[in-house]
């Protein structure tokens, strides 16, 4: 269960990490519009079954792990829990949802300009906090 465990939380901070290297500098190129819409089919897509065991796959395993009360145990599975996924629930998701509502074809530039202004800097910002407490959960059960 351990090795689980290790591969499920590596792939997931991996995941995390990969959009980091990838795909933020690369959605910097984009026009508001190319922007926009790609983040539109990127939240439509994701949402898929390796997307969630690779996403709540690790709450599972390390809270498992944690009912040892080893203190290793417990932080990574607060860690996971509370930054990866709650960090993810409580702001990146709400986010996804007002762009995927928006109908950019009814959107001046003016506003999708602005719209991606209130988006980009917020939701990287949660997105590398994420990616932090990803990683420290991985390191976790790595080290124990």
């Amino acid at each position: 269960m351990k090795l689980i465990t290790l591969i499920i939380t590596g792939l997931s901070a991996g995941f995390f990490f990969a959009w980091t290297a990838t795909v933020i500098p690369g959605t910097k190129e984009l026009t508001d519009n190319g922007y926009l819409e790609t983040m539109q089919s990127i939240n439509k897509k994701i949402i898929n079954p390796v997307f969630f065991i690779i996403f709540f796959g690790p709450s599972i395993l390390l809270t498992h792990q944690a009912i040892n009360f080893n203190l290793s145990s417990i932080t990574a599975a607060a860690c996971y829990i509370f930054g990866a996924i709650g960090v993810t629930i409580v702001k990146n998701v709400p986010m996804n949802n007002k762009i995927e509502n928006s109908d950019l074809n009814k959107l001046s530039d003016y506003e999708k300009t602005e719209l991606r202004r209130w988006y980009e800097p917020a939701w990287n910002m949660w997105h590398y906090i994420r990616t932090l407490f990803s990683l420290i959960a991985f390191i976790l059960v790595t080290i124990n």
